[in-house]
């Protein structure tokens, strides 16, 4: 497994930096999607082992169903993956759900059961409850899919390090979402947020590491 360790200080001068603008106007449109990631690749890694980990964000969001959802209390004492994307991303977020959702799929029934994959819109004003549940319901029904207040996201993504703008629209007519594109792993043990995935992270990283961030052990 490529892992390297960094302390909290250096890692929050690098974070911000990874933001994907990923677009389509999402009725159909059947134009070039859009990729952009200005991030600059200090060498390959999956696992990032965080010297000092994150705390977790103080986010109550409202989940698929309508209802509210505290992320801290829903998720205390659970192996957790929080990830910021957006429905009509055609390329990153897909992928890594998906990367995820295979990869957690290899696990004993119980550990998926234990295991909290959350994934946070970063484009509440079309991602609706609904519109989440749908999109989710293609890739592991057991995820948590959150929207709510733009301010009340993005705030909560930048105590982890990660960027979230605005969506907005590009030269070519087609809204897009400017976000960081980690994943976060969330120790059982401690419930700090102990691991960062960058977007090359494959299917085999994840299945590879999963039963030890189950554990709350350093992949």
């Amino acid at each position: 497994m490529r892992k390297k360790t960094l302390a909290a200080a250096a890692l929050l001068a690098v974070v911000p930096l990874t933001l994907t603008a990923c677009g389509g106007d999402g009725d159909g449109d059947s134009g070039s999607p859009v990729s952009v990631v200005s991030e600059e690749n200090g060498g390959q890694k999956a696992a990032t082992v965080l010297d000092k980990p994150f705390e977790k964000p103080d986010l109550v969001l409202t989940d698929t169903r309508g209802e509210p959802y505290d992320f801290r209390e829903q998720t205390a004492g659970r192996p957790t993956l929080i990830y910021f994307g957006y429905t009509h991303c055609p390329d990153v977020c897909p992928l890594t759900m998906n990367n995820l959702a295979v990869a957690k799929k290899q696990l004993p029934k119980e550990q998926q059961d234990r295991l909290r994959i959350v994934f946070v819109t970063t484009d509440p004003e079309r991602d609706t409850p609904a519109e989440l549940g749908t999109w989710l319901k293609g890739i592991d029904s057991q995820v948590v899919g959150l929207t709510g207040d733009f301010a009340t996201i993005q705030a909560g993504a930048r105590t982890l390090g990660i960027s979230i703008d605005p969506p907005r629209e590009d030269d070519n007519g087609r809204t897009v979402s400017d976000h960081g594109t980690q994943v976060i792993a969330f120790s059982p043990k401690t419930d700090g947020g102990y691991v960062l995935y960058g977007e090359d992270a494959t299917v085999e990283d994840y299945t590879q590491d999963l039963p030890k961030i189950i554990k709350g052990e350093n992949p």
